[in-house]
């Protein structure tokens, strides 16, 4: 489903820049995270999480370059990254 307006997306802050979140999925797979209100996105991430308003265009835009081309939107749960856990490359 397309949106027209933009989109809440959290993001993580890697000073001066910020860089958009992404998740892993259960099959291993990354996609983009958005939101269609801060309301959903902190019911789903924490009132902490830090967020910016994109387009779906334009976060797919920046996506592309890091092979995700999924996003999904407003996502119930959102788990934190296991800590300790290696991935391999």
């Amino acid at each position: 489903m397309e949106h027209s307006q933009p989109l809440f997306v959290p993001v993580r802050s890697t000073s001066p820049w910020l860089a958009v979140v992404t998740a892993r999925l259960p099959e291993g797979g990354r996609v983009g995270l958005a939101f269609t209100s801060a309301e959903a996105l902190a019911a789903a991430m924490g009132r902490a999480q830090p967020w910016t308003r994109l387009s779906l265009a334009a976060q797919r835009a920046l996506l592309a370059p890091l092979g995700v081309t999924g996003i999904r939107v407003d996502p119930v749960l959102v788990a934190a990254p296991l800590t300790g856990t290696r991935h391999a490359a």
